[in-house]
């Protein structure tokens, strides 16, 4: 469903010299600076698919998915979604795609979401019937019915992106872009977003590329993740494959069950694994993958133990590794 080869995308800005002079001089001769914001990347998409894309602050992952939405003109490499070029922007290709950023809202201020929801229906040239079906299901997923006849302004961010959800995928759209979805949600509201991309993922089987600093939300939407850094892929593959590479190590963390007048108990040398705390009520272990069930038997052995936790490594982290690794093998 999505085609990518060989994609670039470069920017050329001016640079200003610094200090009084400079800045006059650059008023009749500024320096030309190119920048690559996205650099040569090939990928395939197919239905059903929600792949995670994954990179710091300026990696070139929304001016990635702005190309693939058609708002942003290629450099340089052809990319193809549903067999359409999408900065063609054929309107054929345009009924079937939805992109949801959530730094930018795409319903009216003032405007209940109700009355949004009527004009896109005549602009996506939905049927009656289809349109109400789709508003019934998508608003009582996401539990915003009763909201319809509010002003947007009046709602809370989280009511606000769910009923930017419900917009853009009126149309139910075959092809999603999901950039920050849930950026500056609370807990409880991004929960109930994840859950709701899943129960439309099953339901519609979209390919779909999400973008986020949340990690949570890779974890719970991504079998595949694609990491980006300076506009290159470093890495494109299972999610699962990433933690077995990045991750050898699980975190058993045990909670003590010692009063204050107790000594604090002693691990000893030969437990396998690093220990990165150690305090009177707790104590955390990074241990090998395939050491685990022995580790956690030795310290219900040896410890008061009132519980026991075994934890993956944290996505982030296994991220960063990621990113040291691939800068460290760079010239």
């Amino acid at each position: 469903m999505i085609e990518v080869e060989k994609l670039s995308k470069t920017y050329f800005t001016h640079r200003k010299a610094p200090g009084l002079k400079g800045s006059i001089r650059s008023l009749f001769r500024r320096e030309k600076v190119v920048r690559e914001a996205v650099r040569g990347v090939s990928f395939r998409i197919g239905e059903g698919e929600i792949v995670g894309l994954v990179g710091p602050n300026g990696a070139g992952k929304t001016t990635l998915v702005k190309m693939l939405a058609g708002i942003v003109h290629p450099t340089s490499g052809d990319a193809r979604v549903l067999g359409y070029r999408p900065w063609e922007r054929d309107n054929r290709l345009r009924r079937q795609v939805a992109l949801i950023m959530g730094q930018k809202a795409q319903l009216w201020w003032d405007l209940p979401a109700g009355d949004s929801f009527l004009l896109l229906k005549d602009i996506y040239r939905i049927g009656e019937k289809d349109y109400r079906d789709s508003l019934a299901l998508l608003t009582e997923t996401l539990a915003v019915s009763h909201l319809l006849d509010i002003p947007l302004r009046r709602l809370s961010l989280g009511e606000r992106m769910k009923m930017e959800l419900v917009a853009a995928l009126l149309h139910r759209p075959r092809v999603v872009y999901l950039d920050e979805p849930t950026i500056g949600l609370d807990v409880t509201a991004q929960h109930a977003i994840r859950d709701f991309i899943l129960h439309y993922r099953e339901q519609h089987r979209p390919a779909m590329i999400l973008t986020s600093h949340y990690m949570e939300d890779i974890a719970r939407l991504c079998k595949r993740i694609i990491v980006i850094r300076d506009g290159e892929f470093v890495f494109d593959g299972p999610l699962d494959r990433v933690v077995r590479q990045y991750a050898p190590d699980k975190v058993v963390t045990v909670h003590l069950d010692v009063g204050p007048d107790e000594p604090l108990p002693v691990i000893g040398p030969e437990l396998p694994g690093r220990v990165v705390e150690a305090g009177r009520d707790r104590i955390r272990v990074e241990v090998p993958r395939e050491r685990v069930t022995e580790v956690a038997q030795s310290l219900l052995e040896r410890l008061p133990v009132a519980d026991l936790t075994i934890e993956e490594t944290e996505i982030g982290t296994v991220v960063e590794r990621i990113f040291r690794e691939k800068g460290a093998a760079r010239p």
